[in-house]
């Protein structure tokens, strides 16, 4: 049985303050709804459900009919219509009833049972990895934003500093060597700029094929409560609670039922049957011939009743190769078992240190920023009087960007690998999460509604597309739709002065 460990801090989170995380929540929402890899996986559970009605099937009774017409062409010699009638119609039902099948029909349905639960399971990974991934991409568009912003500011600045070089190399305070700095440092701020609006371009398609829609202007996303205060205690409810290890141990379980379906194929089988029969010679039956008396019944009816025994002396080899192949697969699940626990507990360490990693990453860059900003305006003031050169300008520039583009980076490694850590622990699926877009999938409903058929002309509508097309989406651009955080801004200083004394 499921394990429920309820995000609700996330939940309260997300509902408490609508303001700051309703973008999210949207996200969510529509790649919930709209995902093709969630809706296809939806349809394969479905898919699954009905290896249970068909393993049913096995052991219900059966009812069939048969018929046929004849009509002789040619009469060999010394044929005669009373042994061998020009036209004959027959017709025959059989009714069977499994009594028992050698524990054949119980195990198939019992492991079709089992692999359902996998398979819902199965769906909860997937879940919790599709809202990984759109934390992944909502955040990757936030990330990159501001290295856009971040670079668009440099270029800006560097463009002042190059038009101030210009000036003052024309009055003879610097050299052309100062100026020439001063373009390079600014054409490299541009290919700079150019590739982070590429990367931002990539992560908003990201974004689109994910969510279904484009991202527009990202609120900033609510803090995630709850965390494991050691990785050891991550692992432990990772082992418990990650929807990926115990599908794949339902997996594994199911096996054990496949080995005993197996072993029933060498075990007697007894069956109800019940056979009714008709024939009508339609009036060729002694035909031409005089016989006192009549010839017989030109039709008639009869009907049996009865137990059938198969008993299996020697199939060649067939079960005990079923046998083998069965008891080798469950050897295969048994190893994937190991190896899906293997990776359960290394992503969990993993997005554990990077997690707390990135959350020292972010104390460190927040002073970088801080120091290298007043780095940046001593360096400036020491340049007015002559004791800086335009190269150390340059340099301190350039550090300010590096710890700001770090920082941002750290921002977003911290959120996405404490979401990730969440889905490790079984705890970012849609009921964790609070979502409120409309009524959630039930994959039970379906499992409830096809189990107990046995309609053979039963079927389901023809499918029809439940995600969104991007086909209509525009292209994404690399615009800056949210303003830079103020530990990040850093104005263009157009306070550069000329020789002359006069602000530029």
């Amino acid at each position: 049985m499921r394990r429920n460990y309820l995000f609700v801090g996330t939940a309260l989170a997300l509902i408490a303050t609508p303001a700051v995380a309703e973008t999210l929540r949207e996200a969510m929402v529509k790649a919930y709804n709209t995902n093709p890899n969630l809706s296809g996986e939806r349809a394969n559970v479905r898919a699954i459900d009905e290896n249970v009605p068909i393993a049913k099937a096995a052991g219900r009774p059966g009812l069939n009919a048969t018929g046929g017409f004849s009509q002789n062409v040619i009469n060999g010699p010394g044929a005669t219509s009373l042994n061998s009638p020009e036209r004959s119609l027959n017709a025959q039902t059989q009714f069977t009833v499994p009594l028992y099948t050698g524990g054949a029909v119980k195990n198939s349905v019992r492991g079709a049972e089992t692999r359902v639960e996998a398979a819902r399971l199965g769906l909860r990974g997937t879940e919790s990895e599709l809202f990984t991934a759109v934390v992944g991409a909502y955040m990757d568009v936030i990330r990159d934003e501001a290295i856009v912003g971040l670079n668009q500011q440099n270029v800006k600045v560097l463009d002042v500093n190059l038009q101030a070089s210009r000036d003052r190399f024309q009055v003879g305070d610097l050299t052309r060597t100062d100026v020439a700095q001063s373009e390079a440092r600014l054409a490299l701020a541009r290919s700079q700029l150019q590739t982070a609006e590429a990367r931002l371009i990539s992560s908003r398609e990201n974004y689109v094929r994910l969510v279904g829609d484009v991202p527009g202007s990202l609120d900033t996303p609510p803090a995630i409560p709850g965390s494991p205060t050691s990785a050891d205690q991550a692992v432990g409810v990772a082992l418990d609670n990650n929807p990926t290890l115990l599908a794949a141990q339902k997996s594994r379980d199911a096996t054990e039922f496949d080995i005993k379906t197996a072993r029933a194929g060498r075990l007697p089988r007894i069956g109800a049957v019940a056979n009714g029969n008709y024939f009508n010679y339609l009036g060729t039956l002694g035909s031409g011939v005089n016989i006192p008396g009549g010839v017989g019944s030109q039709n008639g009816t009869s009907a049996t009743a009865g137990l059938s025994l198969t008993l299996p002396l020697f199939q060649g080899g067939l079960p005990g190769a079923q046998v083998r192949q069965a008891q080798a697969r469950r050897g295969q699940a048994i190893e994937q078992v190991t190896e899906t626990e293997r990776g359960v507990i290394a992503n969990t360490r993993s997005a554990y240190a990077v997690w707390k990693s990135s959350e020292e990453v972010i104390a460190s860059s927040e002073v970088a920023v801080n120091a290298n900003k007043l780095s940046l305006e001593g360096v400036r003031a020491e340049n007015s009087v002559g004791n800086r050169t335009i190269l150390d300008i340059l340099n301190a520039e350039q550090e300010l960007l590096n710890s700001q583009v770090t920082l941002v980076t750290a921002r977003r490694d911290a959120y996405v690998a404490r979401f990730a850590l969440q889905a490790a622990m079984g705890r970012a699926e849609a009921r964790d999460l609070g979502l409120d877009g409309g009524a959630l999938y039930d994959p039970v409903t379906n499992y409830d509604r096809v189990s107990g058929k046995w309609n053979d002309w039963s079927g389901d509508p023809a499918p029809q597309p439940i995600a969104t097309t991007t086909r209509q989406t525009p292209a994404q651009g690399s615009e800056v739709t949210r303003p830079l955080d103020p530990i990040l801004d850093a104005p263009v200083d157009r306070g550069v002065e000329n020789p002359a004394g006069e602000p530029k």
